[in-house]
């Protein structure tokens, strides 16, 4: 607390559990669940920072409780607050990843909360599905035509990290071999950097990356994966290609129908190359090459959340169940860590936002009081 004291700026995602099962009028902060949530408040009120950040998942909107949140963020008018949801791929993120933000600047500063603006190029393009005599294609679409003028400019300018598609974020990394156990490899043996991004996650790295083991592949898998295009799904498997079992290699659990279940409905998807990934989960299997069949190793995960290659996830080294270990294993974790993370250039564009705000202030006439 004391070092939180001094701080100009209070940042924090405390989760809210409970905030799905609001009922009556019932308010998020009295809820014993969300305890992390009302540790964050009572921390906001008692060190009272120039600016704070709370960043959610934008499912609160949906439960209509961004409301109360904003009224116990605004400590009885000691702060200024704007809620907002902001997509990452619109800050450089070469994914879509939409968070809701809770900025708030105290209001002895006389500061409004900013309004972020990224290049909305989330607005401007969209992937499409086309049918024809073939199989299916998605290519982009424009929605809107004067934005579209920049992002397509952007997406197609290897040298603009501005808007960033999945072939810029990983194409570097495409020789990567299905089941490939060699966790460190020497950038010397990866194609060199391919665009303006690459060379930014790159920096600072040294001569070798990390966390490049790729996931093995069953045959059932690979079979499905060469029956969908870039940026398909499994509603673009043939119907041969929805048998539970192709190759006899028997996997998973049966559900009786002989087909696919619905669980695999979300599986099966591959990237398209010419625009930034969808929203990625913690699961390796959630998303698939764009060119060839594999999954993604962590070190691509980390790429789309845009992580620079120096960071390195990591777990425990010992084998086995420990304390604390997600029953999916080491493997499983490093994901984990991935797909529940922030995108470092979106947590950087708001920051950078928040820092022009405190700065313009007149430091003889900032007041704490």
């Amino acid at each position: 607390m004391e070092v939180a004291s001094k701080a100009d700026v209070l940042i924090g995602g405390p989760p809210c559990q409970a905030f799905s099962q609001v009922r009556n009028h019932s308010r998020v902060i009295d809820d014993p669940r969300n305890a992390l949530y009302r540790e964050f408040v009572d921390i906001l009120g008692r060190t009272l920072p120039s600016a704070f950040l709370v960043e959610n998942v934008t499912g609160m909107d949906q439960m209509g409780v961004r409301e109360q949140i904003e009224a116990d963020l605004c400590l009885g008018g000691e702060y200024s607050v704007r809620s907002q949801v902001v997509d990452a791929a619109d800050f450089g993120v070469p994914q879509t990843r939409k968070r809701l933000l809770f900025l708030g600047m105290r209001a002895s500063t006389g500061l409004e909360p900013p309004v972020l603006s990224g290049s909305a190029a989330t607005q401007a393009i969209t992937l499409a599905r086309f049918t024809g005599a073939r199989r299916p294609r998605y290519q982009l679409v424009i929605q809107d035509h004067l934005k579209s003028i920049l992002t397509g400019d952007a997406l197609a300018n290897r040298d603009d990290s501005t808007v960033v598609s999945a072939s810029d974020a990983i194409s570097d990394l495409a020789d990567l071999h299905v089941g490939n156990r060699d966790d460190e490899l020497s950038y010397e043996e990866l194609l060199p950097p391919q665009s303006a991004y690459q060379k930014m996650m790159r920096d600072g790295a040294g001569a070798s990356v990390r966390n490049v083991q790729v996931p093995r592949l069953t045959p059932d898998t690979r079979l499905r994966l060469l029956g969908i295009p870039p940026g398909g799904n499994y509603r673009d498997l043939q119907e041969e290609l929805t048998d539970r079992y192709l190759t006899g290699h028997r996997w998973g659990q049966d559900n009786g129908t002989g087909k696919l279940s619905r669980k695999h409905f979300y599986a099966y998807r591959r990237l398209h190359p010419d625009v930034w990934a969808w929203t990625l989960n913690t699961k390796a299997d959630s998303v698939y090459h764009y060119s060839v069949p594999r999954a993604l190793s962590v070190r691509e995960f980390a790429r789309i959340q845009s992580f620079p290659d120096r960071f390195v996830f990591t777990s425990d080294p010992r084998s086995g169940m420990i304390e604390g270990r997600h029953d999916g294993g080491p493997a499983h974790s490093r994901y984990r860590q991935v797909g529940n993370a922030v995108p470092p250039l979106l947590a950087k564009a708001v920051a950078a936002r928040l820092l022009a705000e405190l700065l313009s202030l007149d430091l003889d006439e900032r007041s704490y009081a």
